[in-house]
């Protein structure tokens, strides 16, 4: 557990994400982030606050409110704690080049008393308090990481009163800081407009061709998110 990996794989001279070193405040609740992230590929990364970092996982399909859906969750380097504000553009070329949004957030709870022995284990059960993901969850390890490699994890929600047939990632597509779009994002910090639009439903990019100055004006009201004070080049 650490950023040490995180920062050698960036050049923070170049890309606007948080190199870290932020300090947990005492008495706070453990922080919860999902990130909607078109890079290579659209995917989501999730991530649970412990010990001073964000431990990350990154899930191709979004995550599934339906008990009966398993979503595959590799195992990624840790992520500092104010990586949990990141909404923007990561450089193309970088490492993760691609639009980020800020998908889901909110706190956590272990529904177990030791979560170092449960990860350890490979079974953590926990509660997410987030703005569409609620209720009880598993994150369950399927195979070691030989080698080095990436471990492989399921995340499943359990049966209770937040469990749903909803596809949460289409009916609530937009980002839970700012509410906008991946393409909207894109389109504000200077990024691959096409490439952003590609990661969105294909009825909400209908919309905003439709409706064009919906764009603008989100952008003037849209919530503070972390950002490097250095323009993005």
């Amino acid at each position: 557990m650490g950023l040490a990996e995180y920062r050698r794989k960036r050049r923070f001279g170049v890309t606007p994400e948080p190199a870290g070193g932020k300090q947990r405040r005492g008495g706070r609740r453990l922080a919860y982030v999902v990130q909607k992230h078109r890079a290579s590929r659209l995917h989501y990364d999730f991530r649970l606050e412990w010990k001073g970092v964000l431990l990350s996982w990154a899930i191709p399909k979004g995550p599934s409110l339906d008990p009966a859906v398993k979503r595959l969750a590799v195992a990624v380097e840790d992520h500092p704690l104010e990586y949990a504000s990141f909404e923007g553009v990561i450089p193309e070329g970088e490492y993760g080049g691609g639009t980020v949004m800020v998908w889901d957030r909110g706190t956590w709870t272990p529904e177990g008393p030791d979560v170092d022995a449960a990860l350890r284990k490979g079974e953590l059960k926990f509660t997410l308090h987030g703005q569409k993901l609620k209720g009880s969850w598993v994150l369950v390890r399927t195979r070691s990481a030989p080698g080095g490699g990436r471990a492989g994890w399921l995340l499943i929600k359990h049966r209770d009163a937040a469990a749903s047939t909803e596809d949460v990632t289409l009916t609530a597509p937009r980002s839970a800081v700012s509410g906008r779009l991946l393409a909207e994002i894109a389109w504000h910090e200077g990024g691959d407009v096409g490439k952003a639009a590609s990661g969105d439903p294909p009825e909400e990019i209908r919309r905003l061709i439709a409706q064009p100055d919906l764009v603008r004006r989100r952008r003037r009201g849209k919530p503070a998110v972390w950002h490097s004070s250095r323009p993005l080049r």
